[in-house]
């Protein structure tokens, strides 16, 4: 495609790109900090430019990256008996999400997860006596579920937080959710690779143009996070799971 072309697809002014751009780097400090979360701090912002069809694809790439970016410096933290009970879970979700995505309408599954999620966290938040730890048998539920919607809606991360979060440290945790979230993005990555979708080279062009913004994003993140006790860290991940819910009612009700 020629330069003209490229630019005819990309007209938002100034004013358009600095409020992407902007989006993209909370998104990524989100994700910095939580290790999930792009699809739902980002996707209400690039909605207002482009179709859902070209945001998901082009958060898979930036989440490619930036996954592999987290991972990198935290790989010898990752909790490897955690990530091989999650693993085969996650892969039977993702390919269950794949199946309904291609098959069924997700408006109310997007409900539902919004519902099941604001609760929890809810209950999370408000409910202090609680079990510290959940036992190993909930990666089942946990990595089935989380690559259910991970497929389905770019956002099944959360669940993946709150079973690691809840039985290793911080950095483990987070070395151990990056790891999951790199091959969940490459499975999609597949996915989308296959189905031809990266063949448009102006969504190729606009993930480049984005990496410096995604960047930014997550060299925040970080150094928030350096900052925090595990305890106001999992406190923080919960504020972010209920607003992560919040926003899916929102998208259901605004559809």
């Amino acid at each position: 495609m020629s330069v003209v072309g490229l630019l005819s697809e990309w007209s938002w002014g100034i004013e358009g790109w600095l409020v992407i751009g902007l989006g993209i780097v909370l998104a990524y400090i989100v994700f910095g900090i939580a290790g999930f979360g792009t699809a739902l701090v980002a996707g209400p912002v690039l909605i207002l430019f482009m179709p859902l069809s070209k945001i998901v694809p082009l958060l898979v790439l930036l989440d490619f990256v930036a996954a592999f970016g987290n991972l990198l410096p935290s790989r010898r933290d990752v909790a490897k008996p955690e990530l091989l009970r999650l693993l085969p879970c996650m892969a039977v979700g993702c390919t269950l999400g794949v199946i309904f995505l291609l098959n069924l309408k997700s408006d109310l599954l997007l409900l539902l997860m919004g519902l099941f999620i604001s609760a929890y966290a809810i209950y999370s938040l408000w409910v202090k006596a609680r079990p510290t730890q959940l036992s190993a048998g909930w990666a089942l539920p946990m990595g089935t579920v989380g690559g259910l919607f991970g497929a389905l809606f770019g956002s099944g991360g959360f669940l993946y937080a709150i079973y690691l979060n809840s039985r290793l440290p911080k950095e483990a945790a987070r070395a151990t959710q990056s790891a999951l979230i790199s091959c969940s993005t490459v499975v999609r990555l597949s996915l989308f690779a296959i189905a031809g979708v990266y063949a448009e080279l102006p969504l190729l062009m606009l993930a480049l143009c984005l990496l410096p913004a995604m960047a930014l994003g997550l060299w925040v993140g970080r150094r928030l996070t350096m900052r925090l006790s595990r305890e106001a860290f999992v406190r923080l991940v919960t504020w972010l799971v209920l607003a992560s819910g919040i926003a899916l009612i929102g998208r259901y009700l605004s559809t």
